[in-house]
Formats: C-alpha cells, sequence, structure tokens
C-alpha cells in the first residue's frame, strides 16, 4: 500500500510539471524538426534520434510486463498489445519512413525524449502489471474500457493516416515543407497531434489508472502548443495557407 501512495504521489508532480511545460512550450518551441535551432547540444541523424527516444519505452514496458505480479490474463495482455503496438512502430519502423531522414535533431532533444518515455513506461508498467494487482475479466465489458480502446485505435489508426499523408508530400530524398490537404487536414493543421491525443486519453479511460492519465496530460502538454508553433509557421510560411483552419481542433482552437 505504501509503494501505492509513493507511485501516486510521483504521478501527481509529474502532472504538476506537465503544466509548467505546456504553458512554457506556448513561448518557446521545442527545437526539432522544422523549428529545429542551436544550444540543444550536438546534432544526430534523425533516424537515430526517434529511435534512441522512443525505444525506451516499448522495451521498459516490456520488462515491467514479464516481471510483474498481477496475473496475466486477456486484460493484461490487451494492454501490453496496445501499447507495444504504438510504440514498436513509433521506435522501429516510424524513423525508417522518414523522407528527411538526413536531417538532425539536437542531442538535448533527445536526452528528454527518453526522460519522458522512460517516467510514462515506468509508470504505466509498474502500475497495470504490479501494483493494480490486475483487473477482472468482466473489465472487458466495461463501458470505460470499450469506449477507451475504441478511442485508442481510432487515434492510433488517424495518426497513422496522418504521419503517412505528410510523408507523401515529399519525393525521396527531399527535406522541403509543403501544404497538406484532404480529410482532417481541410479543418486543421496538426491531425497526427489531435489523433495522439485521442489515443491517449483513450488509454487513460480503458485503464482508468492515474498513470494512464497523466501520460494523456503529459502528451497533451507538449503537442497542444507544437500544434500552434506548426500552425504559425504554415502561416508565415505559406502566403496561400487556409485561413479556415485551425491548428488542433476544428473550428475552435
Amino acid at each position: 500500500m505504501k509503494e501505492i501512495h509513493l507511485n501516486a504521489l510521483m504521478i501527481l508532480a509529474g502532472l504538476v510539471v506537465a503544466v509548467a511545460v505546456f504553458i512554457a512550450l506556448l513561448f518557446v518551441s521545442a527545437p526539432y524538426g522544422r523549428h529545429i535551432r542551436r544550444g540543444w547540444g550536438p546534432l544526430l541523424p534523425n533516424i537515430a534520434g526517434w529511435m534512441l527516444m522512443e525505444a525506451p519505452a516499448a522495451l521498459v514496458f516490456a520488462f515491467f510486463f514479464a516481471i510483474g505480479t498481477a496475473p496475466k490474463n486477456l486484460i493484461l495482455m490487451l494492454f501490453f498489445a496496445l501499447w507495444e503496438l504504438h510504440y514498436i512502430h513509433r521506435a522501429f519502423i516510424y524513423p525508417l519512413t522518414l523522407r528527411d531522414g538526413r536531417k538532425k535533431m539536437p542531442a538535448g532533444v533527445v536526452l528528454l525524449g527518453i526522460g519522458f518515455n522512460l517516467g510514462n513506461a515506468y509508470a504505466n508498467g509498474r502500475f497495470l502489471f504490479s501494483l493494480s494487482g490486475g483487473y477482472p475479466l468482466s473489465w472487458l465489458s466495461d463501458p470505460r474500457f470499450i469506449v477507451g480502446v475504441a478511442l485508442f485505435l481510432v487515434g492510433y489508426l488517424t495518426n497513422r493516416w496522418a504521419d503517412l499523408s505528410l510523408r507523401q508530400l515529399r519525393q525521396p530524398g527531399e527535406m522541403g515543407y509543403r501544404i497538406p490537404y484532404g480529410g482532417l487536414f481541410r479543418w486543421i493543421s496538426c491531425p497526427n497531434y489531435l489523433a495522439e491525443m485521442v489515443e491517449w486519453f483513450g488509454w487513460a479511460l480503458a485503464t482508468w489508472s492515474l498513470a494512464g492519465l497523466a501520460f494523456a496530460v503529459w502528451t497533451t502538454a507538449n503537442l497542444a502548443p507544437r500544434a500552434r508553433s506548426h500552425h504559425a509557421w504554415y502561416h508565415a510560411t505559406f502566403p496561400d495557407y487556409p485561413p479556415e483552419r485551425k491548428a488542433l481542433i476544428p473550428g475552435v482552437w
């Protein structure tokens, strides 16, 4: 019980930090991709940077699944599969599909990403596979699980679609940017970020855990300001950028 309380206190402290990060990123864009700038350490190849950042989430979560003391029934195996579905793709497949793989990423950003993924994989893996004590099979019919998994899958598939759409804007080896059109791009500049936020709020609902909620909040704290920065960059770069588009939420923001 003491370990559970300590874990909860660590997650709550992380939520406070997430709010501070959100506010900071509204004023200072994270320095990678189109917003890259000097002062964040040596530059690493984009592909290596993405792999180094994202791999810890897949590996650490798998470690806690392997050593976890909670009964590994169908519920926990589904949670494990959903998490790894996202992170195996993000760490080991997505980087290899980058058209602009020759670009660079600051080492400072990579280190921050590693810390972020280690913390989330620890909090979620430790809770789900040990501290939770497991989930009964009746959780399969709980509305929170059903709606949460549905949101996760919708977010995951939409995120994959958005990434593929952006990739197809470039020819192999091309490093410039173009205006995306079609689908959700008709209404917002960053459907990939909106989809990832939906994905992890679905995870929080399906797991019904403080660790899952903290992950969703952290995802929003990172991606919502970045969507705003992307939106402003598009307008500054392309005079013909569609004026009716919003950054992240259709018709709102």
